[in-house]
């Protein structure tokens, strides 16, 4: 057999159908000179390889946004429109961004005077957050809290309760919890008692199901129009974002 220089196989390889290029009509000795100088070749021209990863990756996140964007299709309207979570911002917004969060996530709480800053900047952003805790014990502690209070004290009681559970650095318990609601002006002891009730179990179990539908794991998880950002985002690329999205 013809020795043939690597890049001219791997050429040959390339260019010729499926069906005609077919090591298995190969003789042992062919496949094992093809393979040498594949390998050969690789070896001398690493570069090759990055620039075969980069194409992977590439379509990789290219079939990661359009699987993306079809579980926001799917799944719009609780996503956007579930009647239990909290809707802030300007709620005729143009744009609506919704939050996954789980109170004890650090980059849920990197995010947290990002998301801030975006919606009061912007001025025409409709924002939803859901409870998403996934962090143990404390996270659903704090998740409850935050839903039983938009439940018993509504919108306003609920925001200000968000921004405390998001920043609170010390163990969530419930006396914890119970000095958390003194300082906020809201009744600690309904709250607490409401924390248990099937009212709120609907509310995790209902956003769990949801998250697990969209194929959602972590947070924060952003939903931005019909795009979905996994993981956290500067407030830089959101509002890029949020202009693409616009100028869609």
């Amino acid at each position: 057999m013809t020795r043939l220089p690597a890049a001219a196989l791997l050429s040959l390889g390339l260019a010729l159908p499926a069906q005609a290029f077919d090591m298995a009509a190969m003789s042992e000795a062919e496949r094992e000179l093809f393979r040498a100088e594949v390998r050969s070749y690789l070896l001398e021209n690493p570069e090759v390889l990055m620039e075969a990863i980069s194409v992977l990756e590439q379509r990789q996140a290219e079939a990661q946004t359009a699987n993306d964007e079809t579980l926001v299709q799917v799944n719009a309207s609780e996503i956007f429109e579930d009647g239990h979570s909290w809707v802030g911002g300007n709620p005729e917004g143009d744009v609506t961004l919704v939050e996954f969060v789980d109170y004890r996530c650090g980059y849920c709480r990197k995010a947290h005077d990002e998301v801030a800053e975006l919606v009061a900047s912007d001025g025409n952003i409709r924002l939803i957050m859901k409870e998403f805790p996934i962090l143990g014990e404390q996270s659903v502690l704090s998740a409850r809290f935050a839903v039983a209070t938009l439940q018993i004290a509504g919108p306003d009681a609920y925001e200000k309760a968000h921004d405390a559970l998001i920043t609170f650095r010390g163990n969530v318990t419930e006396d914890s919890l119970k000095d958390l609601a003194a300082t906020l002006g809201i009744d600690g002891a309904a709250i607490l008692a409401r924390m248990t009730a099937p009212e709120v179990d609907a509310v995790l179990a209902s956003n769990q199901s949801l998250a697990q539908r969209m194929q959602i794991s972590g947070t924060p998880t952003f939903i931005v129009g019909p795009q979905m950002l996994r993981g956290y985002m500067p407030l830089d690329g959101m509002r890029r974002i949020v202009s693409e999205i616009r100028e869609n």
